[in-house]
């Protein structure tokens, strides 16, 4: 198949706006695969803030990114994405989630989607102009609905002056390929949501 999947479709458009000396956030830590990638795109003079809850997380990403030489590059956080305004004080030019449970761990430890909601309003703020927040959205299994439902609900009410909202899902493969949500923001505003 040469369609791209989620995952495969948000790196090309990291790469496709992420520059040296950026600050970008992996919103997701997880077992830090995307924090390596994100590492490797901001360049010796970018910075990567990255987020996790779980202490294993962190473990777990802190040494890929020893053995890769890219810590120096990097603040890991285990605390909840929707804080990230706590620690980020500059602009940010990209932010990547990967919803649903870190792989290899406890299914029932998963993000959620009032506080993934949080967290994309907390990022949106953070981000340049033209900056980006990309989604992929892992719903199959035994987790992931619910958060996939309240979202695609929520984001279609972003105020198209300020943002625009990608989706793009394949309607009829199995297993329930993730969802790519990409959120461009067009300008400063005080207020995304309409409701």
């Amino acid at each position: 198949m040469n369609l791209k999947q989620a995952l495969q479709q948000s790196h090309d458009y990291a790469k496709s706006i992420v520059l040296e000396g950026d600050t970008v956030v992996d919103a997701t830590m997880g077992n830090g695969h995307d924090t390596v990638f994100l590492a490797e795109l901001a360049g010796e003079t970018g910075k990567v803030y990255a987020f996790d809850i779980q202490q294993e997380a962190v473990e777990k990403t802190s040494t890929r990114l020893k053995q890769e030489g890219l810590l120096e590059r990097c603040v890991l956080i285990r605390d909840g994405h929707e804080k990230m305004k706590q620690y980020i004080h500059n602009p940010v030019r990209l932010v990547m989630f990967n919803l649903g449970y870190r792989p290899g761990g406890d299914h029932s430890i998963c993000t959620r989607g009032e506080t993934t909601l949080q967290a994309i309003l907390s990022a949106f703020d953070l981000l340049q102009v033209n900056g980006m927040i990309i989604l992929v959205v892992y719903h199959g299994g035994d987790s992931g609905f619910e958060e996939r439902d309240f979202l695609l609900k929520q984001l279609p009410k972003m105020d198209p002056e300020t943002a625009a909202v990608m989706i793009t899902r394949f309607v009829n493969l199995p297993n329930c390929p993730p969802i790519l949500v990409c959120i461009e923001k067009l300008k400063h505003s005080d207020s995304l949501l309409i409701f």
